[in-house]
């Protein structure tokens, strides 16, 4: 067990937390949950001992061990890509070393003798003898081939190396596993792996991250951030949006009887419990949610932004006809021989094993990027949107936000005085005195919520979405898959977010070096359909 005991952190008059005290259980897994700035990842490094708190301790059962995602992919730059993981059990790896020093030695006593007899005992205990195959066996789970597997850090794209970093946080069955962002720079199926590899583990784990379907196959528990204290709530994320906003609606409605609440409350719950016999955590997911009680529910604080696409005008028949779209770029070919058409209600993900693919084909049909060959042409009728994955160029002048969104007022509108642009500001949470922010200090996070108001102004009716969960919060996350579900017009998405892609689209279109591969199909289908990942080796090979 690993509890925090009376943590309080302030930043000046920031205070980040104040007399927290939460224990987390062998067993469970824990997603830690919070608006960008809540203290997410500084609570991690609090229990890590990465940050000293003001005040408080943290308390961790005698003998057991803690492993840490890092985040300094050069930390390691000069060991070997295997020696990077087996260092993620410090213990052994010293054991190791301090064994292979006494036998080094040239004038090797029984004393000597005597100590390197204890610790190939204590290696052996610890798995020693088979830990270089099953970090290899890690590796290989995570993408890293054995090719590259005696190769140093510093010598491996920036890609693989968050790979090697999280096989060394997972290495050796760490008794508590601290993991921030652990799906960043891997792909479908390499996530998909994390999670049935997380699903099955025995021990404490809290993870922070932003993918929604990550956190629901894999948590029993959610630890919300939030007013400067963590409270853990029973079920995985969905079930705590869902019970939160249930809540939320239920104390609102005056009108409804207390027993009629109760009754819709114990109906959710049950509903929940038995779905939770179909996921991949059942056992205790299950048995933690039949403990639940109604006074464990309570309403959330957040603030959900307003992310409304209104079409000014339906689409027409005639939408995108592509023919035989091919781009390369420094030689390697990222598409080719691309030819497809868009028909009305149709919300399209893109995908691509290169994550280049799908940034250049947007840009390619938006305008910005010419193709090595093959044409495209857009119906009269269409009036686009596109939130690109990188938005620099948009904020270069240090523009108040209110003027950064009048420039994109579309000429249809006549009336764009400020109460009508504070009101698309004032739907991505942007309220009072930011307005009068300037453009050139803007977060991440702001800045695409700025992107996103801009994209609402214009009234399209089809988006064009790149990557859209980047830099949000789970709150705008939510909003804007909200959105994107209700929106009566065209989508073409691409993202990261296994759930924004499965609950949005209903065609599935991959681009590969060899061809395209397009089905009339949601998400999850296209993915666990055995014909199409035969497919698809074969034109990525």
């Amino acid at each position: 067990m690993i509890s925090a005991r009376n943590i309080t952190l302030a930043y000046g008059k920031r205070v980040l937390f104040d007399e927290v005290n939460i224990n987390f259980i062998k067993g469970n897994c824990y997603g830690v949950i919070g608006a960008n700035g809540a203290g997410k990842s500084t609570f991690l490094k609090i229990l890590s001992g990465e940050i000293e708190p003001n005040k408080g301790t943290v308390e961790i059962t005698p003998g057991e061990r803690m492993a840490v995602l890092k985040q300094n992919q050069f930390e390691f730059d000069e060991c070997t890509v295997l020696n990077t993981v087996l260092m993620g059990h410090k213990k052994m790896w010293d054991v190791m070393h301090e064994r292979e020093a006494i036998y080094a030695k040239e004038d090797f006593t029984e004393e000597d003798g005597m100590k390197a007899g204890h610790l190939e005992a204590e290696f052996g205990e610890m798995g020693g003898y088979e830990a270089e195959s099953n970090a290899g066996t890690l590796l290989s789970s995570l993408g890293v081939k054995e090719s590259m597997q005696q190769s140093l850090m510093k010598e491996i794209p920036s890609n693989f190396k968050v790979r090697v970093l999280l096989a060394q946080a997972l290495f050796g069955n760490p008794d508590i596993l601290l993991l921030d962002e652990p799906t960043n720079g891997l792909d479908i199926e390499t996530i998909g792996w994390l999670e049935n590899f997380l699903a099955d583990y025995e021990n404490i784990v809290l993870v922070v991250s932003h993918d929604r379907h990550f956190l629901d196959t894999i948590c029993t528990h959610v630890a919300d951030v939030d007013r400067a204290k963590i409270k853990a709530f029973t079920g995985n994320y969905t079930f705590w949006y869902e019970s939160s906003q249930l809540m939320s609606r239920q104390i609102n409605d005056k009108n409804k009887k207390t027993e009629d609440k109760r009754a819709a409350l114990l109906d959710f719950i049950a509903r929940f419990s038995a779905n939770a016999s179909k996921s991949k955590q059942a056992t205790s997911r299950k048995k933690a949610l039949e403990k639940l009680t109604i006074e464990d529910i309570e309403p959330s604080n957040r603030k959900y932004p307003g992310i409304i696409f209104q079409p000014l005008r339906e689409v027409g028949n005639q939408i995108l006809n592509v023919e035989k779209l091919t781009k390369s770029i420094d030689g390697r070919k990222l598409f080719d021989n691309v030819s497809f058409s868009i028909n009305k209600g149709e919300k399209i993900a893109l995908l691509s094993r290169d994550p280049l693919a799908v940034t250049n084909f947007f840009e390619i049909i938006s305008g910005n990027m010419q193709a090595d060959k093959g044409k495209f042409e857009w119906g009269t009728t269409i009036t686009k949107a596109y939130l690109p994955v990188e938005n620099n160029e948009f904020f270069t002048e240090g523009l108040s936000l209110m003027d950064w969104l009048r420039q994109f007022v579309p000429a249809h509108v006549t009336d764009a005085d400020e109460p009508f642009i504070r009101g698309f500001l004032g739907k991505m949470l942007f309220s009072g005195d930011d307005i009068m922010k300037k453009t050139n200090v803007l977060s991440g996070g702001e800045k695409v919520r700025c992107m996103i108001s801009r994209m609402m102004l214009q009234n399209p009716n089809l988006i064009l979405l790149d990557q859209p969960t980047n830099h949000l919060d789970l709150e705008s996350i939510q909003s804007f898959n909200e959105g994107c579900q209700t929106f009566p017009g065209i989508v073409l998405l691409t993202s990261h977010d296994h759930t924004f892609m499965q609950t949005v689209a209903n065609r599935v279109i991959e681009l590969t070096p060899k061809g395209i591969i397009d089905r009339l199909t949601t998400f999850d289908e296209y993915m666990e359909d055995d014909r199409i990942h035969v497919l698809r080796e074969e034109l990525y090979a």
